[in-house]
């Protein structure tokens, strides 16, 4: 199965920006739907967003809707995750996830980055 590291995290001011990026190696990156995820603090995980295998699917939570981007390239075995107009409500931690079908089960994880939101 595919391994996923996911970089770019980091300290960002209310309203910048900000590019995750998940690495993945060990198969075939194109056979997996991919999404972000994220916990806040003392918070559980959230769904963020996902993209298909080919990448002409993308769906996304209410609450970052209009301001993250989902993205892929598979000749690159990476997915990204743009983040504009960011809030304080945005801090968490960050994790790319992986699965055989986009919206169904993504069961191989990153070890997640923290993305800090200053106010």
């Amino acid at each position: 199965q595919v391994q996923l590291v996911e970089s770019g995290g980091g300290l960002v001011q209310a309203g910048g920006s900000l590019t995750l990026s998940c690495a993945a190696s060990g198969n075939t990156f194109s056979n997996y739907a991919m999404a972000w995820y994220r916990q806040p603090p003392g918070k559980d995980r959230e769904f963020v967003a996902t993209i298909s295998r080919s990448g002409d699917f993308t769906y996304y939570a209410s609450s970052v809707k209009g301001r993250f981007t989902i993205s892929r390239d598979n000749a690159k075995n990476t997915a990204y995750l743009q983040m504009n107009t960011q809030k304080s409500e945005d801090t968490a931690v960050y994790y790319c996830a992986a699965g055989t079908k986009v919206l169904e089960v993504y069961n191989i994880w990153g070890q997640g980055t923290q993305v800090t939101v200053s106010s």
